[in-house]
């Protein structure tokens, strides 16, 4: 399957970069470019492309407008998000993550972490940078006070083992790691995430992650 990608930055050269190092990937094909979130999710729409390469500061509409608007049109719901940044401020990248964003990257990453990022995401089968994305997650929901102190109530949708598999997605394990921590099959474990993706109406496994933390599921620390 060859992984359909658009990419949005209001840089020319930055895009030309990112189109030259994608199309020469087998399996990967740049299918459009923009250059805001309007457009973005103009094309978004046109084009469905599985992977979108979102700049978060640009002129108009920023790429957490744009992702936000783009996480929330159930006809894209296969379409995954990742956000690309030069500034490492912990709020941008947040506020991209509540938005529906499925991950981040650094506008540095080298060619090679941006090409398996973008593979990743399309796979679906774990999360980006899970490591960072949970510490960064953990950070914030400490200064949440609003958070409970267990589980709240939209969990009672999930059975106790899909709890269990919840807990350790939102600590960031690949399919085969919660396969192995739980004792399970990947199959097993694979369809267990896909439950709990349609029980809590989530995207993705970015959002299981906020939603283990945010219900009280797992706290900072865990």
């Amino acid at each position: 399957m060859t992984v359909r990608v658009l990419l949005v930055d209001d840089q020319v050269l930055v895009r030309s970069g990112f189109k030259l190092l994608i199309d020469s990937e087998p399996g990967l094909v740049v299918v459009g470019e923009a250059d805001d979130g309007e457009a973005a999710v103009a094309l978004t729409k046109e084009l469905r492309p599985q992977v979108v390469l979102m700049d978060i500061r640009m002129p108009g509409m920023d790429g957490i407008a744009a992702t936000g608007i783009i996480s929330a049109d159930e006809e894209l719901n296969d379409v995954k998000v990742v956000v690309l940044t030069t500034f490492g401020h912990d709020e941008y990248v947040f506020g991209a993550l509540q938005a529906g964003a499925s991950g981040f990257l650094m506008k540095d990453t080298v060619p090679a972490e941006l090409v398996a990022a973008v593979k990743t995401v399309a796979m679906g089968d774990s999360l980006l940078l899970p490591e960072r994305t949970r510490h960064l997650i953990e950070e914030f929901v400490r200064r949440d006070e609003s958070v409970p102190e267990s589980h709240a109530p939209e969990l009672d949708v999930l059975s106790p083992r899909e709890r269990d598999v919840l807990a350790v997605v939102g600590r960031g394990l690949s399919n085969n790691e919660i396969a192995e921590t739980l004792v399970l099959s990947p199959l097993t474990v694979k369809t267990h995430v896909s439950r709990i993706l349609t029980k809590l109406n989530a995207r993705d496994r970015a959002q299981l992650v906020m939603i283990a933390y945010e219900s009280g599921l797992l706290t900072p620390g865990t």
